[in-house]
């Protein structure tokens, strides 16, 4: 039987990133990932609803996310999921996370996004529509994943947000 275990996240980081590290010297630290979902309620009104995932960042990933990014840094993750069981008291607990193996950081490099959250409006583009969630990427920030094995183009998914939008390349 085949499996497949890969988990891509953006969004933005919950709280300061606090670094240590284990007996053998391995750096390591966990992490809230604050992903946002947009959709329209039924009375046609936009909702923003935020899934807040646990990563684990390990070595040179931990120490470099603990000295340039802080709470509210923009970040991607790549990953695999793993599942942690475990007895506290005779109840049997488990917990879902992500263990990254690929982290990029988003946004300016002055301040790690922070600066971009100002609680304005978002701009009006034409026809009316707004510009969410636009970020510009520094092209020596952001990697080519286009070189990845398996990596396809783009492809329309459904009709979410702007999906009509005639400035999309697709």
């Amino acid at each position: 039987m085949a499996s497949y275990n890969r988990v891509i996240l953006v969004g933005n980081l919950t709280r300061d990133i606090e670094l240590r590290y284990i007996p053998s010297g391995q750096a390591v630290s966990d992490v809230t990932v604050a992903v946002n979902d947009r959709r329209k309620t039924s009375s046609g009104e936009w909702v923003d609803e935020p899934t807040f995932v646990d990563v684990t960042l390990w070595g040179r990933n931990a120490e470099v996310a603990s000295e340039f990014l802080s709470k509210g840094s923009p970040v991607l993750i790549e990953g695999r999921l793993k599942l942690d069981r475990w007895e506290t008291d005779g109840q049997k607990r488990s917990k879902l996370r992500v263990i990254c193996e690929k982290m990029q950081m988003l946004g300016s490099r002055s301040g790690g996004g922070s600066e971009q959250r100002t609680g304005q409006r978002p701009a009006q583009r034409s026809g009316g529509q707004t510009a969410e969630n636009q970020v510009s990427y520094d092209s020596q920030s952001v990697e080519d994943y286009s070189t990845d094995s398996g990596a396809r183009d783009a492809q329309p998914t459904g009709n979410g947000a702007g999906y009509e939008d005639p400035n999309i390349p697709f």
